[in-house]
């Protein structure tokens, strides 16, 4: 990293589970940090707890900003805090970088980029994985598209709160590459929330179980994170049903558009619609087994 680097100005917009810790790594690593937050009390409480400084608006968070960083809901929500006389894209100097690790559609990326390269800012969509845990460890894994350049220069901000951090190609590219994240996660919870259910009918012990064959092929980064909670009935650990739902939303409908088979997704997406409507929106995507007990 160079000086230049380790006193960039950047914005933060969106404080959520984890754009709060996000934006707290940049400041630790020595960025001068102005955060915009929809309700503004949890913009004031990082200010307390960081230092740093909150903005009104996307685009008063923006101004003078060499990298603005965006994590917040969907495509509206991020087309909100980058579009209009308040969006953030109206505040950036030409030359400023805008970092997205939001997940949404890649057509809303493109859409953005294109608004971006319109007033000379460049567009890096870089969708995140490691959930809670990995953004207050600073450990997340981030999936990047947009120009090579603009990556070349985020990437070292970026670093503040990764354990890697690749570019995939151009624009839409970070968000494909986490759909494919969110697609092999789907599989990997309904199948491990079965193995866990079939022990469970079986009489044995489900501990036991998975310390045996997590050592195996069957092990997996679910398995050792999340199989505890999950016989403990604690669901309240990281990504909700209510997000997966949205993200799995967007792989169904991308694959529409590049004519994939995605079988098992569409059936686990049918399968966290069940835990919704058993009240469970709020729950964690291990929540799959729960779903299984109520059967």
């Amino acid at each position: 990293m160079t000086r230049e680097d380790a006193m960039a100005k950047c914005a933060f917009l969106g404080l959520g589970v984890m754009g709060y810790p996000m934006a707290g790594h940049l400041v630790d690593a020595g960025h001068e940090v102005t955060v915009f937050n929809r309700t503004a009390a949890k913009a004031e409480g990082w200010v307390s707890e960081h230092g740093g400084a909150m903005a009104l608006t996307p685009r008063e968070a923006a101004e003078g900003a060499e990298f603005v960083m965006a994590c917040v809901g969907n495509d509206d929500d991020l087309r909100s805090v980058c579009l209009g006389d308040s969006g953030a894209l109206g505040g950036m100097k030409a030359g400023a970088v805008f970092v997205d690790h939001t997940t949404v559609s890649a057509a809303v990326t493109r859409e953005l980029y294109a608004a971006a390269d319109g007033t000379n800012v460049s567009f890096v969509d870089a969708p995140i994985s490691g959930g809670q845990a990995g953004a207050e460890n600073g450990q997340l894994s981030i999936m990047c598209g947009g120009d090579q350049g603009a990556f070349d220069r985020a990437e070292s901000i970026m670093q503040s709160y990764s354990k890697i951090c690749r570019r995939i190609g151009d624009s839409g590219a970070g968000q494909m590459t986490k759909m494919c994240n969110q697609i092999a996660i789907a599989g990997l919870v309904q199948g491990l929330s079965e193995a866990l259910h079939f022990a469970e009918k079986a009489g044995l012990d489900g501990r036991a179980v998975v310390e045996v064959i997590s050592q195996g092929a069957a092990g997996s980064w679910q398995m050792a994170n999340r199989y505890e909670t999950m016989l403990d009935d604690q669901f309240e650990h990281g990504f909700a049903v209510d997000w997966m739902r949205k993200d799995l939303g967007i792989c169904l409908a991308s694959a529409d558009e590049i004519a994939a088979s995605l079988p098992v997704t569409a059936l686990v997406d049918q399968f966290y619609k069940d835990v919704q409507k058993m009240g469970g929106g709020r729950w964690d995507t291990s929540s799959l087994f729960k779903r299984l007990q109520a059967l």
